[in-house]
Order: C-alpha cells, then sequence, then structure tokens
C-alpha cells in the first residue's frame, strides 16, 4: 500500500533529522516503535518544527497517516476489555445523591476507612452526623458547611465488567444550569429519591426538582434511568412495602409522560445510601423480606450500554479548559476515536491543532474511542481562545458551526403571563453550550395526536404544545441536526431560572460556517 510507504519513509525523514542513521531498507517495525517514543516523549519543539514536512502534506492525508498511525498501535482501550459508563445522580435536594456517590465510592474500595473516619469527626464537629459519607463528593468548604452540592462532583469506580465515572450533579433548584452540564456527559441516571414522609412529596410536587431534573435528563439524552428509592431506613420508613409501592405507582405515569418507556429503560431499586444496604450486596431478607430483586451494583452493571461509532467523524463538546505544559480540554467523546498525534479543528474558530497527549481518567493513553472523558492536551493553540461549548472536530468533517437554526420544541411551561412567540428570549443549553437565543419566527405547529403540522398560521403557542421554529443565537455555536447526531443537536430553553421547553434541531442552514 502506498501510505504506508508514505508514512514509513515520513518517519524515517523524521529519524534522519533528529541525528538517527537509518537506511531505508531497514525500516523495520522497531524503528517506526523508535520514533513514536521519541514523539511520546515530546522531544521539545525542535523536533517538532524538524519534522515539518509532515504536517506540510494536505490536511486529508495527515488525518489519514495518523489514523494508519493508530492502526498499527494495539488499541489499549479495547485490551481493557472493560466497558466505559458515565452515570449522572439527579433528584431533588437532600434526596442523599452525594451520600448515595460516597458509599459507592466507599464499597468498592475507592476510600480508605481512615478517611471515613475523619470525615465522620469533621460533620460531627459541624452538628452533622448523617453528612460524613456526601464529604466523599462534595469536597468543597462552601457545600459541606451548607450540606448542598454546588458543582458537578466526578469519581470513579469499578465493578467486575463495567468502569464507571459518577457525575454528582446539584439538586437545588439554583444550580440547575451545572446539573445540565453533568447530565449532558451522562449515558445513564440514578434518579435518587428521599422515601422519608414529606421528602418525596416535596421534590415530587411542582417545582420540586425531582420533575424538573427527570425532564432534563430526558432530554439532554440519558436514555435509561435507575430509580433508587433512598433511606428506606428513616425511622418513618422501615422498609415499608406500602411507602415504596406508593412512591413506585406516583413516579411511573410521570415518567412516561416525560417519554421513558417504563418497561424497558426504567427499573426501581429500594436502597440506604447512609448505610449501605442493597448497594454493594442484597440487603438481607430479615430486613426486607418482600424484596427479590437486584442491588444497584447489579443493576449498574446489567444496563445496557448505547451504541457509538467509532469510526464516526470525531466530535468532542469542551467542557473545561486549563494550561499545563500546552493547552489541555476536558470533555466526552460524543463520536470518532482520537490519537496521540491526530491533527484536528477546533470549531468553531476553525483552528487547526495537533493532539500531543492523550488521558482518559489518569492515565495516559494512545488511543481513546467514543465515551470516554478525557482530557487532551493540544498544541497551535492558546488556552484563552478556547472556551466551554468549543467542539474538537475532525478536519475532514469538521462540525457545522451557525447562529441560525430551526428546531422542533415542546414548550413545557411559560412563566406566568407569559407568550411563546416570535421575538421571546431565554438562554439555550446544547451539549455544553451556554448562550442567549432569541425565537425569530414560528414555521409550525405540530399537531400531538397526528404527528402532522396543523394547516393554519402560528403567531403565539402555550403550555404543552409542539412547535417548528427558528431560533438565533449571538455567536457561531456549534451543533449537529439530531438526525445525524442526537447527543449533539438536543436542548432545553430556560429562562428565569425554569425549565419552559425542550428540543431538537431539525435543520440547519446550507451555508453553516464548517
Amino acid at each position: 500500500m502506498d501510505i504506508e510507504a508514505e508514512i514509513r519513509a515520513l518517519q524515517l525523514d523524521s529519524a534522519e533529522d533528529n541525528n538517527a542513521t537509518l537506511i531505508p531498507e531497514d525500516a523495520k517495525p522497531e524503528e517506526v516503535e523508535m520514533t513514536d517514543k521519541v514523539e511520546e516523549e515530546g522531544m521539545t519543539d525542535e523536533v517538532d518544527t524538524k519534522s515539518q514536512p509532515v504536517q506540510a502534506e494536505p490536511k486529508v492525508k495527515d488525518k489519514e497517516v495518523a489514523d494508519m498511525d493508530c492502526a498499527e498501535v494495539p488499541d489499549e482501550m479495547e485490551s481493557q476489555k472493560k466497558r466505559h459508563l458515565n452515570v449522572v445522580f439527579i433528584g431533588h435536594v437532600d434526596a442523599g445523591k452525594s451520600t448515595t456517590g460516597g458509599q459507592i465510592l466507599f464499597l468498592s474500595g475507592q476510600v480508605d476507612d481512615r478517611t471515613i473516619q475523619k470525615y465522620e469527626k469533621e460533620a460531627k464537629d459541624k452538628s452533622r452526623e448523617s453528612w460524613y459519607m456526601a464529604y466523599i463528593m462534595d469536597t468543597n468548604e462552601e457545600e459541606r458547611v451548607k450540606g448542598k452540592t454546588v458543582e458537578v462532583g466526578r469519581a470513579q469506580f469499578e465493578t467486575e465488567t463495567t468502569r464507571f465515572t459518577i457525575l454528582d450533579a446539584p439538586g437545588h433548584k439554583s444550580y440547575v444550569p451545572n446539573m445540565i452540564s453533568g447530565a449532558s456527559q451522562a449515558d445513564i441516571g440514578v434518579l435518587v429519591i428521599s422515601a422519608r414522609k414529606g421528602e418525596f412529596e416535596t421534590g415530587y410536587e411542582r417545582g420540586g426538582q425531582t420533575r424538573e431534573h427527570v425532564q432534563l435528563a430526558k432530554t439532554l439524552g440519558v436514555s435509561k434511568l435507575l430509580v433508587v428509592v433512598n433511606k428506606m431506613d428513616d425511622h418513618t420508613v422501615n422498609w415499608s412495602k406500602e411507602r415504596y409501592d406508593e412512591i413506585e405507582s406516583k413516579m411511573v405515569p410521570f415518567l412516561r409522560s416525560s417519554g421513558y418507556n417504563v418497561k424497558k429503560d426504567v427499573q426501581f431499586l429500594p436502597i440506604s445510601g447512609l448505610v449501605g444496604t442493597n448497594m454493594k450486596t442484597r440487603v438481607d431478607k430479615n430486613i426486607c423480606p418482600w424484596w427479590n430483586g437486584p442491588c444497584l451494583f447489579e443493576a449498574l452493571d446489567s444496563v445496557e450500554i448505547p451504541v457509538r461509532d467509532p469510526k464516526g467523524p470525531y466530535r468532542m463538546p469542551v467542557i473545561d479548559k486549563f494550561k499545563d505544559m500546552g493547552t489541555v480540554v476536558m470533555g466526552k467523546v460524543e463520536s470518532g476515536s482520537i490519537c496521540e498525534g491526530d491533527s484536528l479543528l477546533v470549531m468553531p474558530n476553525k483552528a487547526p491543532v495537533k493532539v500531543l497527549a492523550v488521558y482518559c481518567d489518569e492515565d495516559k493513553v494512545r488511543r481513546a474511542g467514543p465515551g470516554e472523558n478525557l482530557r487532551v492536551r493540544l498544541s497551535g493553540i492558546e488556552e484563552e481562545d478556547i472556551s466551554s461549548g468549543f467542539v474538537l472536530s475532525s478536519v475532514v468533517k469538521p462540525i457545522p458551526a451557525v447562529t441560525e437554526f430551526t428546531a422542533q420544541l415542546q414548550i413545557l411551561e411559560l412563566l406566568e403571563n407569559a407568550i411563546f412567540t416570535a421575538g421571546y428570549k431565554a438562554v439555550l443549553h446544547i451539549h455544553s453550550v451556554v448562550e442567549e437565543c432569541e425565537i425569530v419566527e414560528l414555521l409550525q405547529q405540530i399537531d400531538p395526536k397526528t404527528k402532522k403540522p396543523m394547516k393554519k398560521k402560528v403567531l403565539f403557542v402555550k403550555n404543552g404544545a409542539v412547535v417548528v421554529c427558528r431560533i438565533q443565537v449571538n455567536s457561531l455555536i456549534c451543533i449537529e441536526k439530531f438526525s445525524d447526531f442526537p447527543q449533539l443537536g438536543r436542548f432545553t430553553l430556560r429562562t428565569e431560572g425554569k425549565t419552559i421547553a425542550v428540543g431538537k434541531v431539525t435543520d440547519l442552514p446550507s451555508r453553516s460556517s464548517a
């Protein structure tokens, strides 16, 4: 194959530039590995400037070369065998999300007894004995003093078949934007509900976070949901089957109305996050004689994984960036694979960058596929030129960048006295983008029964309506049509701290700056 020959020649050129005396005929795999090592150790800028011919190739070929290079490297991600899932913990404030997350880490051996004892003492000093497990996930002082999660906490744990990343989302309504950024990276959701008398009702009533979180999770692409009924050991509950059944019977119709297929995609189970009952091992029959289902770890292990395309065009929305021997961006790979040495684009700037290193969790890897949470070190761009919401994208098929798009919206609940019409302004949340937007034109209303457009011209719509409209934003954003990339084509509209509509991108202008 002549591409392979080209690669060999290129690698030999750069090797000769680095004062290595190699004869072209002797181009054996060992030497190819050697040059790989040279690259891996990042032999300062000198090597970069000398191996310039590689970058001077046409961009498409550069990507092919990188891909061929990748193919020669044994796929480290596959050799790890374990699948990877992002799990977001959602639910009303005080339902026990951080405590459950902390207990999972403790049970899976990620936190030792001494640390737990330290947290117990700290919580006791604050007269908050039951919060000590939450301290594992809530690491900053503000969160510990208030007992409320603010940021999205992250942690890893493993079971026998799966590597999990826990995303602990805040439950308080002031921090819903943070919850959105957590849920947009998740594959499955764990909805934590408090069984304690009065607490379930507060979270479930209109305006409670249980409802809003479920609707957002569905919109943000969390297709599978484990509903864990927590605090079953509370003295108002005492593992009562009646209370568990009451909660399930109220939640099922609501989950169905939010778009979940309850039989296929939702599983209910009772737990106690504080003491760890029915989490790693099944609950003792003496405590709960009526429960015959799985424990939390078993349920997480048995969740079907969503299908992803490792050979698709590369897409990684940036959720954070920082400086560390170059510019480092963080995000979740939504499509395609990345390899050390790849040439990519940062959109919407169209800035060409080169991948210097890829880190998965804490480990440096040569290659990573879709679904992984990565930190990628780049050359060719400054940290201040990247914002969250930008997308690391393949050169051959970059992601479209637009200021206007057509979308189908479902209106959930408008603010009192508000009319949804052309000129309506809201905040758009789509993957990691948060941008102010304006409804420019209502195109047609969809009949909810027939799912077909109505004939009459639409000037305004009310709660519950489904409408196709044009939406405009002030600066370029990177999005895809929902039919092509569901993860990058679904969004929510919020205003004054309330989710008013959910939607999907149906069409992009043909002149999108891709």
